[in-house]
């Protein structure tokens, strides 16, 4: 089966830092806006940052996944393993506060993966992923 695009849709608190996150240190080119949301083309997926005025974060919630704490919800992409490593590379050198490292998940495993959480400025979890092999991705 063929992939198709996503689409997903995020409250941000602040439209602004969402554009500069997105476009600027990931690299999302900006689609159509107005003044209560932005689309982004995330590696040709459409994502969409709605503003939602928020006094307070919400408690996350976690569950366990291989010794860590793995927050709920989150969103994020499979990337060819050049990618994602080009693109963890990028945030260590913005100095990008990590949820979850980057590291190698499951070694030696059926579904071992390349994986790294991080958040964007209004608190939403991301979490972006590569196999060495893609043909793995739903292996049991």
């Amino acid at each position: 089966m063929a992939l198709t695009p996503f689409h997903i849709s995020f409250p941000v608190d602040d439209l602004d830092a969402a554009r500069a996150f997105y476009c600027g240190l990931l690299g999302c080119p900006e689609g159509r806006s107005s003044t209560e949301w932005i689309d982004f083309d995330l590696f040709g997926h459409q994502i969409v940052a709605h503003h939602k005025p928020s006094a307070e974060k919400e408690d996350r919630h976690h569950n366990p996944v291989d010794g860590h704490e793995v927050p709920v919800p989150h969103f994020g992409v499979v990337l060819a393993m050049d990618d994602w490593k080009t693109l963890a590379e990028r945030l260590k050198a913005a100095d990008v506060q990590f949820v979850i490292e980057p590291y190698l998940r499951f070694k030696g495993e059926v579904g071992e993966q390349a994986t790294m959480f991080f958040l964007d400025p209004s608190g939403n979890a991301l979490e972006f992923k590569a196999f060495a092999d893609m043909s793995r991705i739903f292996a049991k």
